[in-house]
């Protein structure tokens, strides 16, 4: 019996949380497909315990310094989070004597309450004391931050505030430190706290309506914020309704905020049909229509194939006030095809797969509307795909939460098939939904990414140009 000349095996094979066959990433990839996905947050097939245990597993596996650069990356480019807060304490409590884990920390907070997130993850998982590293890293950066800054984010009120953030990680002294532990520092200027100090007065209705009259009139509210209080504007101020449809629809505020068109969604879904008079609604869905412009123009022919299996449909997440899959899968493929429309094909796919026809003039949330009553559940089959496919794309785009395998075996052949039939050689990008790290086909042009971020388009174009451009850009995150 040999011991050393052993046969060969494919050790990209796995089987995903299913139960099919799939294909395992590099542990970098897969790393950083969690890190860029991951809300902590459960899902259909796997709860957030087993994600944070798999980021763990996986931390044992890729380069300490990697996964920091990674956490920077997840932070900074893609806005993520909660995620990099526990990239964040892991590190600082598995990684000894590594000289940038210092500047990681530093790196890692862009606002001060990333530092009480972090620090409430590390106590509650861990106890004190706080990591040496941890604590020099937040005292680096807390001593950067302004009156303004640690006024806003002061975390009164929760299990850990940055004053007792200061006791533990004793920085230098600052002004403005020290206007915070004699409690001098109050936030003023913030949206937040004009509302905060209407709610105070002794006529809380009349200092609302003037508090949100003079934050619209004189432009203090960012374009988030207006998209999260079209309810309390129209409720508490009606006399300016006509400057908040002004607002939603002001073309150069949306370009300059880089707001997908899948963002109003939790806008529609909050809306109050009783106080939102139907003109702000409809100011809303071309707001929505106008945000197309923040997604860029795709070069040649596009093929955007929507997973309508079960787990993707509301009712299947383990938390029911989470957005389902669907919903946020069919507004992007509704902002490319409105964004692209003759170079667009959408197609929807479970246990088999059609193409939907849509009018090239149709609004986004016309076609997203249409995508959901046509989304009746199903296994999820990838092979019908590349069967159903008629023409060559330059890339396909799978909308998806990755799981499924009707029949058990990878669509590698019926891919194959494809680009033989077609004379295709596509691009595949795989949106993960729920980053579950496995990914349909072998890696040579397929690429598991981020879902979506505004950046998720950036992405695509330098992995089109070179497949290990998303590690590779993580790797050149400076430390």
């Amino acid at each position: 019996m040999a011991r050393f000349n052993t046969p060969t095996v494919d050790r990209t094979k796995t089987v995903n949380l299913a139960g099919g066959e799939a294909y395992q990433e590099d542990p970098k990839l897969e790393f950083a497909s969690i890190l860029l996905t991951s809300f902590v947050q459960d899902q259909f097939y796997r709860a957030a315990k087993d994600t944070l245990a798999r980021l763990s597993a996986l931390m044992g596996v890729v380069p300490a310094l990697f996964a920091a650069k990674a956490a920077i990356f997840a932070r900074d480019e893609f806005g993520m989070r909660s995620i990099s807060h526990v990239v964040a304490g892991e590190l600082t409590h598995s990684t000894k004597g590594e000289p940038w884990m210092r500047r990681f920390i530093k790196r890692v907070i862009v606002r001060p309450d990333d530092i009480t997130e972090i620090v409430s993850y590390v106590l509650a998982k861990y106890g004190k004391p706080l990591p040496n590293a941890l604590k020099r890293g937040i005292a680096d950066r807390l001593e950067l931050f302004s009156e303004y800054q640690l006024a806003k984010y002061r975390s009164e009120g929760k299990a850990v505030s940055m004053v007792d953030v200061v006791n533990l990680t004793h920085p230098r002294s600052t002004v403005a430190l020290s206007k915070l532990m004699r409690g001098e520092l109050k936030s003023t200027e913030t949206w937040e706290a004009k509302l905060s100090e209407a709610g105070k007065a002794e006529d809380k209705g009349e200092a609302k309506k003037q508090a949100w009259a003079e934050l619209l009139r004189e432009n203090k509210l960012g374009y988030m914020a207006l998209l999260r209080n079209i309810n309390n504007i129209t409720k508490d101020a009606p006399e300016v309704v006509d400057v908040l449809c002004a607002q939603l629809q002001d073309e150069a505020r949306i370009k300059k905020s880089r707001v997908l068109p899948f963002r109003f969604m939790s806008a529609f879904e909050a809306l109050d049909p009783v106080t939102v008079p139907r003109e702000v609604v409809a100011a809303l869905a071309a707001a929505m229509d106008i945000a197309v412009c923040n997604v860029p123009v795709l070069p040649g022919q596009t093929l955007v194939a929507v997973d309508v299996s079960g787990s993707m449909l509301p009712g299947f997440s383990v938390r029911r006030t989470e957005r389902s899959p669907i919903e946020t899968a069919s507004v992007f493929a509704g902002a490319l095809m409105r964004h692209q429309p003759l170079q667009t094909d959408i197609m929807l796919f479970s246990t088999d797969a059609t193409y939907l026809t849509v009018s090239p003039n149709a609004d986004v949330l016309s076609t997203s509307q249409l995508i959901r009553h046509f989304a009746t559940g199903g296994g999820t089959d990838f092979k019908p795909i590349f069967a159903r496919a008629g023409k060559a794309y330059d890339r396909i785009i799978l909308l998806t939460d990755m799981q499924g395998w009707v029949g058990y075996n990878a669509p590698t052949a019926a891919f194959e098939d494809y680009k033989r039939r077609t004379g295709a050689n596509p691009h595949v990008f795989s949106l993960d939904l729920a980053g579950h790290g496995t990914l349909q086909f072998p890696q040579n042009r397929v690429y598991c990414l981020a879902g979506f971020s505004e950046k998720v388009f950036d992405i695509m174009a330098l992995l089109e140009q070179d497949r290990n451009a998303l590690v590779a850009r993580i790797e050149a995150v400076e430390l």
